[in-house]
């Protein structure tokens, strides 16, 4: 394990009701219980890179969903109840939690759908931030996967359709590195094709697996 010592980022990481998830990946698991046995494979393997990594200091879990807080909670993940009223407020009230024990801390959102993530790639990335406001862009580079405060900053998390602007605009930092297991979260067959290159974690790979 990573010696996380007194600093570090705390991480939330959103994760939504399974029975809603992954909807996009139909033409890959045409079963709505297939599709969310992915989209909980694909949160475990993003929170099991997320904890290894150098420079997080801790993860909180955002969700309402009974399953994911039982399976979390079996990583030694921490989860807290998901308000309801969207994802960017589901963000927002971890990162009150967060900012309530730290008022210094330096935290971060991490999107859920990671399954190719490498905890070097996101230490990385944090590396790069210095600091500051920053963000990591997805794949195609509209999206955001990684949204960094500067220490004891808000988070004024934008998700979405055109995060990646949309945090630019709030004066977000964009970071540069390629960090491809970072970029590439998964919504479609395309972007689970893809991941699939860069190596899948243990829980997203036996899954992929079994579908095909």
């Amino acid at each position: 394990m990573p010696d996380r010592g007194t600093h570090g980022v705390d991480l939330v990481v959103p994760v939504k009701g399974l029975a809603r998830a992954k909807t996009r990946l139909a033409d890959v698991a045409v079963d709505p219980v297939e599709r969310a046995a992915l989209a909980l494979a694909f949160a475990l393997d993003t929170l099991s890179a997320a904890t290894l990594a150098a420079g997080v200091r801790q993860v909180l879990v955002v969700t309402s969903d009974p399953a994911v807080v039982e399976e979390v909670a079996a990583l030694g993940v921490e989860s807290t109840p998901d308000p309801g009223a969207g994802l960017n407020p589901a963000v927002q009230a971890g990162a009150d939690v967060l900012r309530r024990r730290d008022p210094t801390a330096t935290i971060g959102v991490l999107h859920a759908d990671l399954p190719a993530l490498r905890p070097t790639e996101l230490s990385s990335a944090i590396t790069a931030a210095r600091g500051r406001r920053a963000f990591c862009a997805d794949r195609p580079g509209t999206g955001t996967t990684l949204l960094l405060t500067t220490p004891g900053g808000a988070l004024n998390p934008r998700l979405g359709v055109g995060s990646a602007q949309a945090h630019e605009a709030t004066g977000a930092v964009p970071l540069t590195g390629a960090w491809p297991s970072l970029r590439s979260d998964v919504d479609t067959g395309e972007d689970l094709a893809h991941a699939t290159t860069l190596g899948l974690g243990r829980h997203s790979a036996v899954l992929v697996t079994s579908t095909r």
